[in-house]
């Protein structure tokens, strides 16, 4: 067993050390680089010396990130949910990176909100959170599989364990599971050109995806706009106790982003990235396992976190 043990440790040494040659050769585009995790990763990169293509959704953070880095680094403006934008920023990568093609491609932009009970949520609310983190990432996808081809690079998607288990209503887990059946086709059909696909999976972490607001400000919101029936149906109870839930699930949340950003990296330029990366203690030992139990007991789990309504039977 010892010895088991042993090759499986050298095994897995030896795929996290065995890299991509001349990788300051190399281009990365990543989306959603104003903040959190996209904006980490471009300056680990740019730190490695590689070629990144960031695409920010703000001036403001476009400005600041070239400012913060090196002639390396290069921004475009990005709104992953309008087509033009889309082709534009397309068109300003392909003429980056000409006949070398890109070596990776990183869909990184996302949002969280709105979620929340899914009674409590309209069609539009849905419909912001999936145009961004799934209908834009495939989109982006499409316009740049051409110049990753060409590469023979590489594609990384960011998911989420709530891709993986509904943990919440709304569109954001939607979305995930979403991005896990992109990624699953896309991985199969491009592997016959060599190209590689890499899902990253994060558990609970502290990044600006849930906006500046107050978490009870915006569930305050939610839950005055549905009609009396409805709040009735909850009771003011159930209102206080699941916004009381999130607030501790925000708190909890890990503020050690590059845990996830060094997977990112790690789907970049290792030679055998790895299909799923979850970084994070809470991403493998629960909602992992939440994912894989029966549906019944993972009903049973996180029915817990959820309170009784005050018209339930």
């Amino acid at each position: 067993m010892a010895a088991i043990s042993d090759l499986s440790f050298m095994y897995r040494w030896f795929k996290n050390c065995n890299l991509v040659r001349n990788l300051s050769d190399k281009y990365v585009f990543i989306t959603g680089c104003d903040s959190g995790f996209g904006n980490l990763l471009a300056r680990q990169l740019v730190d490695r010396g590689m070629r990144v293509l960031a695409a920010c959704f703000t001036e403001e953070g476009a400005q600041k990130l070239q400012q913060d880095t090196s002639y390396r680094l290069q921004t475009t403006l990005l709104d992953v949910t309008k087509t033009e934008s889309i082709k534009a920023a397309a068109q300003w990568v392909r003429d980056q990176v000409g006949e070398q093609g890109l070596w990776a491609l990183v869909n990184n932009a996302g949002v969280g909100l709105p979620s929340g009970p899914n009674e409590w949520l309209t069609k539009e609310d849905f419909v912001k959170v999936i145009n961004v983190n799934l209908v834009g990432l495939i989109e982006v996808t499409l316009h740049m599989l051409p110049m990753v081809k060409k590469a023979r690079g590489r594609v990384v998607n960011m998911s989420s364990c709530g891709g993986r288990v509904a943990v919440i209503g709304g569109g954001y887990c939607v979305s995930k599971f979403g991005v896990e059946a992109f990624s699953d086709s896309i991985r199969r059909e491009l592997r016959y050109f060599g190209v590689k696909v890499s899902i990253i999976e994060p558990g609970n972490y502290r990044t600006a995806i849930l906006g500046k607001e107050g978490l009870e400000k915006r569930m305050r919101k939610l839950w005055e706009r549905l009609p009396p029936e409805t709040r009735e149906s909850y009771g003011e109870e159930y209102f206080r106790i699941y916004t009381d839930n999130l607030k501790s699930t925000m708190q909890l949340a890990e503020p050690r982003i590059s845990e996830v950003t060094n997977s990112m990296e790690h789907a970049i330029v290792s030679r055998s990235p790895r299909i799923r990366y979850n970084p994070g203690l809470d991403a493998k030992l629960l909602y992992l396992p939440l994912a894989k139990f029966p549906t019944p007991v993972t009903d049973f789990f996180l029915s817990r976190y959820l309170p009784r309504p005050a018209d339930s039977v």
